[in-house]
């Protein structure tokens, strides 16, 4: 969960505000904020003195910690790169290893400026709310099931000094603590984040944000026609969850906006199972229903004026007696019909009912879904960069540019139609895989556009990004949240 839960701006000198260190932000070369200045002139020239000497530096994320003498402060120097090259990222990145570093050497509470704050280009609500929301993902820690206090010091308060956004941090905060709760869901074992932990999760969204929240059963979906999303439920005893939020933010008969998340809490592949090596990574096989509820939880706090829609399609994929087996055809809410040949192609099964149940009964003016679809997207993009595809050339590029102002990164895919022809079956309308050994991402997408009806939409492949084992900024290793803060700025973006 987020760790640093209060976070405060003080209008007093930073030599007053109480506190185990200060944290102050030095471009490379040495350039240095008026907080940093008076630091550096209050204490005999020590940081000038460190790069003079060559011990720091000033790269990106680089640090230096030193004690101020009589004090029971330390200064936290944290490297903020060129300063031609600093922007709303890097000021991001800066929080987060703040955070990080303090939290590693055992201190619960720090003061900091909002680093490059007068270098930069953006209000201050900008810097303050980039700068929190770094802070707090950075301090992220998931303890829930630690029983020893061994390496478990949070970072648990930040005073921001020299300036800053009370409207910002208030974002900040919010979005910080939105993309934590998405990293808990997706951190959590698959015997405790079930479908109906999900639905129990959307109602409290919906409670706090005076949204509305629908959750159907298997016996309710499957008799309204969702045939994809039953049959990959069908072989699991874990009871399957339809979820529906909706929140009304917007004038009434503006369309709305619809996020749709793949919820598979454990895929163990179904009958097409999966090796054995790694499979308990399959419990992140629900990162883009934890996304989904990430973002509702944002708009809950936020209030966006905007009307928007989410759905959730969650559900286990076991090889159950029940369960579907290669070969078998099924009928999708749109009334296509599917041929199963691969039982571990079943993301897009459960997205295929969602994504026509949200085209018909909302008519959204953009649809966007985020799903661990594909291990090709991996081999595409690495775990830098999230794949998207979609029928909308104003809704890719929006979310390309979103993309880019939240660090979530995104590289187009293009769904030409050769692509759609490679899913169609033989006997069915479509089939669940593409062409043998190519395109495995795109083959995804084009198999998803056969159920987004005429709605301008968009296939957001997070495979790769919803969570790595390596150790960056503001991400720790494992569940990354990734799509939250894109999302949250790309209904900035689209009107």
């Amino acid at each position: 969960m987020a760790q640093l839960k209060k976070v405060q701006i003080s209008n007093q000198h930073w030599k007053k505000v109480k506190s185990e260190a200060l944290v102050v932000g030095v471009f490379k070369g040495g350039g240095l904020s008026p907080v940093g200045k008076d630091v550096n002139s209050g204490f005999n020239g020590v940081i000038k003195s460190a790069i003079k000497n060559g011990d720091f530096k000033g790269k990106s994320n680089e640090t230096l910690m030193f004690y101020t003498g009589g004090s029971s402060s330390r200064i936290l120097l944290v490297g903020l790169g060129k300063k031609k090259e600093f922007d709303l990222e890097k000021l991001r990145q800066a929080g987060g290893t703040a955070a990080k570093v303090l939290q590693g050497k055992d201190k619960t509470s720090a003061s900091a400026e909002i680093p490059g704050m007068d270098s930069l280009n953006f209000s201050a609500a900008d810097t303050t709310k980039a700068f929190v929301e770094g802070a707090i993902l950075g301090s992220y820690k998931f303890l829930d099931y630690k029983t020893d206090d061994e390496n478990n010091t949070v970072l648990k308060s930040l005073t921001i000094v020299g300036g800053g956004s009370r409207s910002g941090l208030h974002q900040g905060k919010i979005v910080g603590e939105s993309v934590c709760l998405a990293r808990d869901l997706a951190a959590h074992p698959s015997n405790v984040a079930t479908p109906s932990r999900l639905a129990s999760e959307a109602r409290k969204i919906a409670r706090a944000g005076g949204m509305t929240c629908k959750v159907m059963n298997r016996d309710q979906f499957t008799k309204l026609g969702m045939g994809a999303f039953a049959s990959v439920a069908q072989g699991a005893d874990e009871p399957p969850k339809f979820i529906l939020l909706e929140y009304r933010g917007g004038k009434k008969g503006d369309k709305p906006f619809a996020f749709v998340g793949k919820g598979i809490t454990f895929d163990t592949g179904g009958i097409s199972i999966k090796p054995s090596s790694k499979m308990d990574e399959m419990k992140y096989d629900m990162c883009g229903a934890a996304a989904v509820l990430g973002i509702m939880k944002a708009v809950a706090g936020l209030k966006p004026n905007r009307n928007i829609v989410a759905a959730i399609a969650a559900t286990e994929n076991m090889p159950g007696g029940r369960a579907s087996k290669p070969g078998d055809i099924v009928k999708a809410y749109n009334g296509k019909t599917i041929e199963i040949l691969n039982t571990d192609a079943e993301g897009r099964l459960v997205l295929a009912d969602a994504l026509a149940y949200v085209s018909k009964h909302h008519d959204p003016k953009y649809m966007v879904n985020f799903a661990t679809l594909t291990g090709a997207v991996i081999v595409a993009l690495g775990h830098i960069a999230s794949g998207v595809m979609g029928t909308d050339k104003k809704l890719v590029q929006s979310i390309l540019k979103a993309g880019e102002t939240s660090g979530e990164r995104v590289w187009e895919l293009p769904l030409w139609d050769d692509y759609c022809d490679d899913v169609k079956s033989k006997i069915a309308d479509v089939k669940n895989l593409g062409a043998s050994g190519q395109a495995g991402t795109i083959a995804g997408g084009a198999f998803l556009k056969a159920f987004a009806g005429e709605t301008p939409w968009a296939h957001l492949d997070i495979a790769g990004t919803a969570w790595w084992d390596k150790d960056r900024p503001y991400i720790p290793p494992g569940p990354s949240g990734v799509a939250v803060r894109l999302s949250l700025e790309l209904l900035n973006i689209l009107r």
